[in-house]
Formats: C-alpha cells, sequence, structure tokens
C-alpha cells in the first residue's frame, strides 16, 4: 500500500512538471497574423567569429563546373597546409588543414580538376574554375575531392573545360596532361545541375 501511495505521488509530482513545462493551449484564435519570431540568439563560446550575436556565420561560395553547368560549392577543410592557406586567401574564409583527409580511401571521394595553365580566370592558381566529376544525384558523389591537375600542352591553344568528360576526352587527344595529387579538399555542394540546397 505504501509503496503504491509512492507512485501514486510521484506520478502527480512528474504530471505537475510536465504540464507546467508544456505550453498553454490557445483561448482564442488570433486576430492579427502572428509575427515571424526572432532568430534564437547563439552563444559566444569564447569564440570570435566577427559576428553579432544570433547573426549565422556565412561561408563564401566559390564557382566551378560540372556536366557543362556551372555550380556553386564552398571549401571547409583541406589535408595539405600549403592548399589551405591558399584557399583560406582566395576565399577570404578560413580553410581548416586537417592531414587526416589524406588517408580518405579513394574510392570515398569525387575529382576536382584544377587547372596550372590555360585561360585566366577565377580558379586557385589563376587560370579557369575547377571542372567537378559526379555532382550530387550521380553514383560516385562525395563532397570530399581529390585534386587533379590538368596543365595544357599548348596553352596558347586552351579553351575553357566545362565537364569532366571534356578533361578526359582533351587529356586522351593529348592536349592536356592530368596528374593526381595527394590533396583531399572538403567541397560541398551548394547548387548543382538540377539542384540545390
Amino acid at each position: 500500500m505504501i509503496a503504491k501511495v509512492r507512485f501514486l505521488t510521484s506520478l502527480v509530482v512528474a504530471m505537475g512538471v510536465l504540464s507546467a513545462c508544456a505550453p498553454a493551449a490557445e483561448v482564442a484564435a488570433p486576430t492579427q497574423p502572428a509575427a515571424t519570431p526572432a532568430p534564437t540568439p547563439t552563444t559566444d563560446m569564447g569564440m570570435d567569429m566577427g559576428m553579432e550575436m544570433g547573426e549565422a556565420p556565412s561561408v563564401p561560395a566559390g564557382l566551378a563546373y560540372a556536366e557543362g553547368e556551372e555550380i556553386r560549392f564552398i571549401h571547409t577543410e583541406a589535408s595539405d597546409a600549403e592548399i589551405a592557406g591558399l584557399l583560406t586567401d582566395m576565399m577570404s574564409s578560413p580553410v581548416l588543414h586537417v592531414p587526416s583527409l589524406a588517408e580518405i580511401p579513394e574510392s570515398a571521394t569525387a575529382i576536382a580538376y584544377v587547372f596550372a595553365n590555360g585561360p585566366e580566370g577565377m580558379g586557385p592558381l589563376g587560370f579557369q574554375v575547377d571542372v567537378f566529376d559526379n555532382p550530387p544525384g550521380s553514383t560516385g558523389y562525395s563532397p570530399l575531392r581529390r585534386l587533379h591537375l590538368v596543365t595544357w600542352a599548348d596553352p596558347a591553344q586552351a579553351v575553357e573545360l566545362t565537364s569532366a568528360a571534356e578533361v578526359l576526352e582533351a587529356a586522351a587527344s593529348g592536349l592536356v596532361t592530368v596528374e593526381a595529387k595527394p590533396i583531399v579538399v572538403n567541397m560541398p555542394f551548394l547548387t548543382w545541375p538540377g539542384g540545390g540546397r
């Protein structure tokens, strides 16, 4: 009997706590549309990110090509310190050096073709923008990209390439050489052919 009374007392206390935490039911429908709630402030965990309280961080997007279309992506981490520094300076946003990314199996990565010469542009080395294979929705998609350096045999004959198929065709024709580098960069897509976040 004492155990039963203790159980019921605990249940009553718990129900009181739950009802105190639950939101009150509305008595009448509002006559005006509800205002959009203000964003929840974030806590400053001692990190100065140059943001006001509650302001979402923004990461600058890079431009590249996939399957003949312009896409947008971000750089977040790189396995190579020099590349991380280069991308940090280029994007004015920190790209973290994470050496262990280089240990990711090749089967878990996709490719970013980076141009070492050819038409000048906004690519990381001052030439055309990168070309990515396997965008989201394709079987081989991964945000983790192994860098492949593309070099034109005759830079005067170079044209802008916009797909992995064009890069591979140019390599098969001897117009470019493609050299796989032991560098992995995390490059999640923001937009891609037929989609976006």
